[in-house]
């Protein structure tokens, strides 16, 4: 639809209209400073803007990706509520997914769990309030590929994937072997859910 066109509110439709995009996500935190100090040295962010109550953090063209809301009064995260699991984060190849890890490692931030779940290649995160973190790479080329590999007997069988050693990824992509072999899921068989809370 053109800016200038009229819509018509009132039209029947079979449903909701999608957002074009995911724009942020705030967090509140009893530990601002050191919050902003995660944040933004994890995403290799900067702080658009900040104060001793708030800090809006970016890192790509969106004016903020995290926002960071210091409440004293919040009390420690509870492992076993409900609520958010994870925010994800995309990286375009697998071997910026692992130069990612090594930064941050470099940095002393370290994974929690690295696990090949089929449809993506991941490397999760806790932040110092223990908000899970996943990084990501797609293992597939389309999302149809993606949307198949889903709906297989492999993925019924383990829809949460195959554990992976990620300094053993980056000596294979040393070695000058493909990404896209690497990325292609080891079947282990069925599995449970890790005790993420544990981590």
């Amino acid at each position: 639809m053109s800016p200038s066109a009229v819509a018509d509110f009132d039209e029947p439709s079979a449903k909701v209209l999608s957002p074009a995009s995911l724009a942020h996500v705030v967090l509140r935190t009893a530990n601002l400073e050191r919050m902003v100090d995660f944040y933004t040295t994890f995403l290799g962010g900067t702080v658009t803007y900040g104060n001793e109550v708030i800090s809006f953090i970016r890192y790509d063209d969106e004016h903020h990706r995290i926002a960071l809301i210091g409440i004293p009064s919040t009390e420690p995260k509870k492992p076993t509520s409900c609520g958010l699991e994870h925010i994800a984060f995309t990286f375009n190849s697998l071997s910026d997914l692992l130069a990612s890890y090594r930064h941050r490692k470099a940095r002393n931030i370290a994974p929690v769990w690295c696990v090949n779940h089929g449809p993506t290649t991941s490397i999760y995160y806790k932040d110092p309030d223990g908000n899970m973190l996943e990084t990501q790479v797609d293992n597939f080329d389309t999302v149809d590929d993606a949307n198949a590999f889903m709906m297989s007997k492999a993925f019924a069988e383990n829809p949460i994937g195959t554990d992976f050693d990620a300094e053993e990824l980056i000596q294979a992509i040393s070695r000058g072997e493909d990404e896209r072999v690497l990325k292609k899921r080891r079947e282990i068989g069925p599995r449970a859910l890790p005790d993420l809370s544990s981590m």
